[in-house]
């Protein structure tokens, strides 16, 4: 069996026969994606303030000149994950509706070595952060991103991403969108089950312990500075995760709400820790097309009845 796939398709299955030679393909993942509708993901690399080279990913929007874009700025979750080379469907999303997107593999990322991880070791939103903002300012040193009309999104860590930009750079970004993002670090290790046992040692070793570190983690949770966030925030939550617990994404409205800052709130009963049902998913994709057309600039399509 092979597959293949690229940036702007989820590729195909073929079938080589060793006795025959003969080699067919059986099936194409998503035929319905026409390949010249889809945008190019570009791998780039870009300098951190310490000198680090950090990796990551452009993609453009397709037919349109480098330059003075709006951007949206997509951090990974995990942390300890990556992004990848190939077809993401909401990469393409973003791109189709006019934003430049930025995904970078930030130190802690996978794939990078041994010691690129480990430095990233307690520091959640501030050399892990840094990484991302220096990423912010490449792009708008190579003339490609309008300094202002840059967005935030991310999911679960990457959402905590998107907090953290608002929070301790609160003049670089004209919108965050938080989806299912870490607000509280203490609430976040505090949820963690019995059966992680061992891996709740591990999180204690690579984020901080809530007893050891107590100031390092109150310094670091978005929450306890909700009122350093200028820009507006669209928040996504389930309501029974286990991992990033509601009340934490209320916690946050509330703070804001009462400072004036504009913040949709989205949260599916039927959701735990990212939106599984097609029917949630249609109207977050929704909401954020909308909410990051009004804030940035993008273009909207309208939903076909």
């Amino acid at each position: 069996m092979v597959r293949t796939y690229n940036d702007k398709t989820r590729g195909s299955y073929y079938f080589y026969n060793l006795n025959t030679k003969v080699f067919r393909k059986l099936v194409e993942v998503s035929p319905w994606l026409n390949e010249e509708h889809m945008a190019d993901m570009q791998a780039i690399k870009y300098e951190a303030r310490d000198g680090l080279t950090i990796h990551g990913y452009l993609t453009l929007p397709k037919g349109v000149e480098a330059e003075n874009l709006p951007v949206v700025v997509n951090p990974h979750g995990g942390p300890w994950a990556r992004d990848v080379w190939g077809f993401n469907p909401e990469v393409q999303f973003l791109a189709n509706r006019g934003y430049a997107v930025l995904q970078m593999n930030f130190r802690g990322s996978t794939g990078y070595g041994r010691e690129f991880w480990e430095i990233s070791f307690k520091e959640w939103g501030k050399s892990m952060q840094d990484d991302i903002t220096d990423g912010v300012h490449w792009l708008i040193e190579q003339g490609i991103a309008d300094s202002n009309r840059i967005g935030i999104y991310g999911g679960s860590y990457g959402g905590y991403a998107t907090l953290a930009g608002l929070v301790f750079t609160p003049d670089l970004y004209a919108c965050g969108v938080d989806y299912v993002g870490v607000s509280n670090i203490f609430t976040l290790l505090g949820s963690l089950p019995p059966y992680w046992e061992q891996y709740r040692q591990m999180f204690y070793e690579m984020v901080g312990h809530p007893e050891k570190d107590k100031e390092l983690l109150q310094a670091v949770s978005p929450v306890f500075h909700a009122d350093s966030i200028k820009a507006p925030l669209f928040i996504a939550q389930g309501a029974n995760d286990p991992r990033v617990k509601k009340a934490e994404s209320d916690q946050m409205v509330e703070a804001l709400k009462k400072r004036g800052i504009d913040v949709p709130y989205m949260v599916k009963d039927n959701e735990g820790h990212g939106f599984r049902n097609e029917e949630n998913r249609f109207d977050f994709y929704r909401a954020m097309e909308k909410f990051l057309a009004k804030h940035l600039g993008g273009r909207t399509i309208e939903k076909k009845e």
